[in-house]
């Protein structure tokens, strides 16, 4: 797993060197820090590149460099405070980018998340807002750079299904600097509805426009994969009166910019249902429409006037024959 790999030291890195057995007159031991041009100043040397190394690989330098200048050359360096990281999050996350990711900060998911350690992938996918109900849980890729001038990289898998219905700690690696995280796109359900709402790599909300004819039409902020049926309740249940029950319309831009429409019933005790009653996305639009006798009593208040008799039933009648064709 990517845990094994060594860690790269570079800019912004903050190091303990320790000389052993060098009398207290000769001592310089303390702290040294890479600057931005990847170089460290040490003591009795002055300016060494160390930035592309492992922490074992500059300990081995720099003790070939002090041979030359020491008689006992034995020290230990040691990583007392990483830099922040940055790893680059492509696929299916909310907000695919590179984000930056230090030892000590809150990232915001279903609840308030504490990064006190090394950041891990779960930060890093909370951070970029969580994963979309789109993603492939189950083969993450997790791409890092390995330790050389030549640039190579190591690819490994992580499934993440596992860290959430196991709790397998080890689908949830320590990043470095560079890392790439890609989350592929499922071509089938790989977590049951609702499942993947209620841990911590899914966004807090989102949220879904409700229109037409609700109580409060507009946009509703509502749990990862709510079903339908559960955001026109929250924009207050549709008018029983003057709802088209038999049918209403989801609305969702996909990511790759095209449109897709999908009629379903407006049952309101139905059960999540890909087809009956499905998941809704960041975005989704949700149409309500009028009944017919909804379009014909708003039509015959905008005449203005109240018809009678013959004229009345005349009327009534091409009414709904318009909105039958």
């Amino acid at each position: 797993m990517p845990q094994e790999d060594a860690y790269i030291l570079g800019p912004g890195d903050g190091l303990e060197l320790r000389f052993l057995n060098l009398s207290t007159r000769l001592d310089r031991s303390g702290p040294i820090q890479i600057i931005s041009d990847g170089t460290a100043t040490v003591p009795y040397i002055g300016i060494v590149r160390l930035s592309g190394l492992t922490l074992a690989q500059a300990s081995f330098w720099l003790q070939s460099l002090y041979r030359k200048q020491l008689l006992r050359s034995d020290l230990d360096l040691q990583l007392v405070r990483p830099r922040p990281i940055q790893v680059s999050l492509v696929g299916e996350v909310q907000r695919p980018g590179v984000y930056s990711l230090s030892t000590s900060e809150v990232s915001k998911a279903s609840s308030d998340v504490t990064i006190t350690g090394l950041p891990t992938l779960v930060n890093a996918i909370q951070k970029a807002g969580g994963v979309t109900g789109d993603a492939n849980l189950r083969e993450v890729v997790l791409r890092r750079r390995l330790p050389g001038d030549q640039v190579r990289y190591r690819r490994a898998k992580v499934d993440l299904l596992t860290l959430i219905q196991q709790g397998d700690q080890v689908q949830n690696p320590i990043l470095f600097d560079g890392d790439i995280v890609m989350i592929p796109r499922a071509t089938e359900p790989v977590i049951e509805l609702g499942e993947l709402s209620s841990t911590i790599i899914a966004p807090p909300e989102i949220t879904v426009n409700v229109v037409g004819e609700v109580v409060r039409p507009g946009a509703v902020q509502v749990k990862p994969n709510t079903p339908l049926v559960q955001a026109v309740l929250a924009a207050g249940g549709g008018v029983v009166q003057r709802a088209k029950t038999d049918r209403v319309e989801l609305i969702r831009i996909n990511r790759n910019g095209t449109l897709t429409r999908m009629a379903v019933p407006l049952n309101l005790g139905a059960p999540p249902s890909p087809q009956l009653n499905p998941p809704l996305r960041d975005g989704d639009v949700v149409v309500v429409f009028r009944s017919n006798y909804a379009r014909l009593t708003d039509a015959v208040d905008a005449i203005g006037r109240p018809l009678t008799g013959i004229a009345s039933v005349l009327t009534l009648l091409r009414l709904a024959d318009n909105n039958n064709n």
